[in-house]
């Protein structure tokens, strides 16, 4: 978290629709379901390193899970491609093959 926050991430918070103060919004957003698969594949050694990870969800990714996994991937030095309910999102070097419009 620190390291993708001191390349310049920064949570947004706007589709969250909770009544609840920012500080809440922010940590509940690591909650997210793609979030946590990536941070198992990492931590979990899941993928061997220098292999893409690939996560599988049924749902549209959200704005923040999709510019935390920029980040992610410029840190990690990883390929993340995760497939959403509207098409495949392949990050690699803190860019994604969707240009960022999804």
């Amino acid at each position: 978290m620190d390291e993708i926050e001191n390349l310049g991430y920064v949570p947004i918070l706007d589709e969250m629709l909770h009544e609840v103060d920012a500080e809440e919004k922010r940590a509940s957003l690591w909650h997210h379901s793609e979030k946590l698969a990536v941070a198992f594949g990492l931590l979990g050694g899941v993928a061997p390193p220098g292999k893409p990870l690939r996560i599988v969800k049924n749902l549209r990714i959200c704005k923040d899970c999709h510019e935390a996994f920029r980040y992610i991937s410029t840190v990690t030095e990883r390929e993340i491609i995760v497939r959403d309910a509207h098409r495949y999102h392949r990050f690699s070097n803190g860019t994604c093959n969707c240009g960022n419009i999804w």
